[in-house]
């Protein structure tokens, strides 16, 4: 098995110290990161990009994706989760397409080579009418990265592999792929994270390397737990990726604080070195 570069998602804001965070990721032995912005302000201002760039360059640190948010109402849940994430909403759709075009622009100033975000909770019926609408939405971002050299790469979550692949050949652009977050099918109850590789392994460019349960309440997602100790069978990912060819990083994601989070992404990193060398 190839030994794919091991990375770590890097949350920004305007009063982040991003040496420092490198600097913490180096120390952890990883070898790359996505950068998550959800100010959609830090995406307009030329002193930022020219602070993140800075940064960049005089680390040498590789940053696979700019993870990009964008503005307005949003919850991460079965209930209000389908009107409020992504570029489904109609409500949101024009004014987030804005923003993800600055993302774009930002990315391009600073020599990000990737564009990641949430698309939504795309509906599963071809005929509806927010899909073509989120379609044409998504190619419209998809040419205007095209344009700027990047990738456009959607999280999975909140759609079933299916409907992702659907999506993906409806765009019909060569430069739309998949960041294949290993517990989100798993905790929006959408897919077993090895099975969908079956379906969509073809068009995963980067990852994040998660685990959790499958949703026990209608109402709520399932729960995070540490990487090794959910049903992700992250293990089972890594090996069926590398036998698709996957070219990416596995980029470790885990969505607390504190000492723990740390613990936990050190268990992460360990574990994805224990497959290589068993494989």
């Amino acid at each position: 098995m190839k030994k794919y570069p091991i990375g770590i998602m890097i949350s920004c804001n305007k009063d982040t110290d991003l040496e420092h965070e490198i600097e913490k990721a180096q120390e952890l032995g990883l070898d790359s990161c996505q950068i998550c912005i959800w100010d959609v302000n830090c995406f307009v201002s030329n002193e930022y990009a020219e602070y993140v760039g800075g940064v960049l360059k005089k680390t040498g640190f590789p940053v696979t994706g700019l993870w990009a948010g964008w503005s307005g109402p949003c919850e991460w849940n079965f209930t209000a989760g389908p009107a409020t994430i992504g570029l489904v909403p109609e409500a949101y759709r024009a004014h987030r397409i804005c923003e993800l075009m600055t993302a774009s622009d930002f990315a391009k100033k600073v020599g990000i080579p990737a564009v990641i975000t949430h698309a939504g909770f795309i509906p599963e019926n071809p005929d509806h009418p927010d899909f073509n609408g989120t379609v044409a939405a998504l190619r419209y971002l998809a040419k205007y990265m095209q344009k700027n050299g990047q990738l456009f790469l959607f999280e999975t979550g909140q759609e079933t592999p299916v409907t992702m692949l659907r999506t993906i050949q409806a765009i019909g652009c060569d430069n739309v792929g998949i960041n294949f977050d290993t517990a989100n099918l798993i905790l929006y109850g959408k897919a077993n994270s090895v099975d969908a590789i079956e379906t969509f392994g073809q068009y995963v460019r980067d990852t994040h390397i998660k685990d959790g349960f499958y949703p026990t309440d209608g109402m709520k997602l399932g729960k995070q737990a540490a990487v090794g100790e959910g049903r992700a069978n992250v293990a089972e990912v890594i090996k069926r990726l590398d036998a698709f060819g996957y070219t990416g990083s596995f980029t470790i994601e885990r969505e607390i604080t504190g000492e723990q989070q740390i613990k936990d992404i050190i268990k992460a990193r360990d574990l994805i070195l224990k497959i290589y060398e068993e494989n």
